[in-house]
């Protein structure tokens, strides 16, 4: 049975300096820190990064998008600590917005102000 959205993994051609952008971007530490994956808990959901670039190529063709308040300023934020523009943020329908940035190591990292959507519990389903 699905449970929901749980972890995003990026390939990393530098980990020590990817978990250094991500802890930056995030403001936190990796609950896992290992040679071969450094995983952040972003309130309940994991991105992970893993240095293992064979087969994955980085910026690979799915996009997760991250929650924030504000999508202006998250992707203010996320230019100024050295993220390149992708695509500015755009109002989708309904006040939802998006913007893509990406990461210095090639990843499309997405964000997404949605004032409709409330995440549910997995062992309630609200």
């Amino acid at each position: 049975m699905f449970q929901g959205l749980r972890t995003i993994i990026y390939p990393v051609s530098d980990l020590e300096k990817a978990k250094a952008w991500y802890g930056r971007v995030l403001k936190s530490k990796p609950y896992f820190d290992k040679p071969f994956y450094v995983g952040f808990n972003v309130s309940g959901y994991e991105l992970g990064l893993d240095p293992d670039l064979e087969g994955a190529p980085p910026g690979g063709s799915m996009v997760a998008y991250w929650e924030v308040a504000d999508a202006r300023s998250a992707l203010s934020r996320l230019l100024d600590l050295g993220a390149a523009p992708h695509s500015p943020v755009q109002e989708v329908g309904d006040d939802i917005r998006v913007a893509t940035v990406a990461d210095p190591f090639g990843n499309i990292f997405g964000i997404i102000e949605n004032p409709h959507f409330t995440p549910s519990s997995p062992r309630t389903g609200r």
